[in-house]
């Protein structure tokens, strides 16, 4: 439970903050529905990032005390006030032309007019997002060092054969496929952003490569290379959770307008997403449930093609959330009986 103390606590206040703005708008009443809604939201952003929890925590378990703790206190700032409050306000912004004082005034003065400018660069994200997910996926599944796998010989096959080189060219065939859902006018822009997202995997991943090399020989370098390679893994955790942010944030419109408890309830759901992953590094989690990694991967497979589909198609949001707690229920499931059978094995 101590994991989890702080997030408690922010909520509380992020809570009575939700109350007081209700409050201000429409008295008690206003008060008792801004709770429920920021507590809604949070629900929601729990539910559709659980799989990003664990994601983050194969990343964060390889990582010194001190880069764990910077990953709660920066990264929480960048993951609550930076991709669920800023990143919106900038992609308006970009798609509008407008300033981020006037984009924010708009946001509160005509709620429904800035979720439509948010919904309307929808495609040039959910490319971007997509590519970035879907080669997150693939690194995985192309890890010709994995001793597990989960889908057996299939997925054995697909590790020995496949490689980085493969999965940045099925990316970009993805993107390729997204383009093609989108109106003329809008082309260039998926495409443009399709491309962003797979040149930042490769940058960061080259960053965080290149890193540890620099690191030297003996335990001094190895130490410094751990450290060093934390930065470009630090700047991979932040990419990746913008990734999953925008679809909550797109979600929470369905639920509400305003902008101020969006965020404040899309906030609280994010600290237990951040005090989630620590807990499952420091329970040793991933070790005992051998293929929980597995089926959080999967998962994020599955958002990448869903966030793919829905440049063309409307995908509902609890489809959204729920193809990802089946996939981590059943990852979960698989390695309950691997545990039965073989008792805790750490996989490599």
């Amino acid at each position: 439970m101590r994991h989890f103390r702080f997030s408690f606590l922010l909520s509380f206040i992020l809570m009575a903050l939700a109350a007081w703005w209700g409050y201000s708008n429409s008295g008690v009443s206003g008060a008792l529905h801004a709770i429920w809604i920021a507590g809604v939201l949070g629900v929601l952003e729990v539910s559709l990032s659980f799989d990003n929890a664990v994601v983050n925590a194969t990343v964060l378990r390889n990582w010194d005390p001190f880069w764990q703790k910077l990953f709660l206190t920066v990264g929480i700032v960048v993951a609550v006030f930076g991709m669920r409050l800023l990143f919106p306000l900038l992609i308006v912004a970009f798609a509008t032309g407008l300033g981020l004082v006037d984009v924010w005034t708009m946001a509160l003065t005509t709620p429904d007019i800035y979720s439509a400018h948010l919904v309307g660069a929808h495609a040039q994200v959910a490319a971007f997002g997509g590519a970035f997910l879907l080669l997150v996926f693939l690194s995985f599944l192309f890890n010709r060092h994995k001793k597990l796998h989960w889908l057996g010989r299939g997925e054995r096959l697909l590790a020995r054969y496949g490689s980085d080189g493969l999965g940045v060219m099925l990316a970009l065939i993805a993107v390729f496929g997204c383009v093609s859902l989108v109106p003329a006018a809008e082309k260039y822009s998926v495409l443009t952003a399709g491309a962003v997202g797979v040149a930042i995997y490769v940058g960061v991943s080259w960053l965080s490569g290149m890193m540890e090399e620099d690191g030297g020989d003996g335990d001094a370098g190895m130490g410094l290379a751990v450290m060093r390679g934390s930065i470009g893994g630090f700047m991979y955790l932040e990419v990746l959770d913008a990734s999953f942010s925008f679809d909550g944030v797109i979600g929470a419109f369905a639920i509400s307008s305003d902008v101020v408890l969006i965020m404040l309830g899309l906030a609280i759901g994010a600290m237990f997403v951040r005090a989630l992953t620590v807990y499952l590094v420091n329970k040793g989690t991933l070790d005992e449930f051998v293929f929980l990694e597995h089926g959080a991967h999967y998962a994020i497979g599955v958002l990448a093609l869903i966030m793919f589909s829905s440049v063309g198609y409307h995908v509902p949001e609890w489809f959204t959330g729920l193809s990802g707690v089946v996939l981590i229920g059943l990852s979960l499931w698989s390695s309950i009986r691997h545990k039965a059978v073989h008792g805790v094995q750490t996989e490599g």
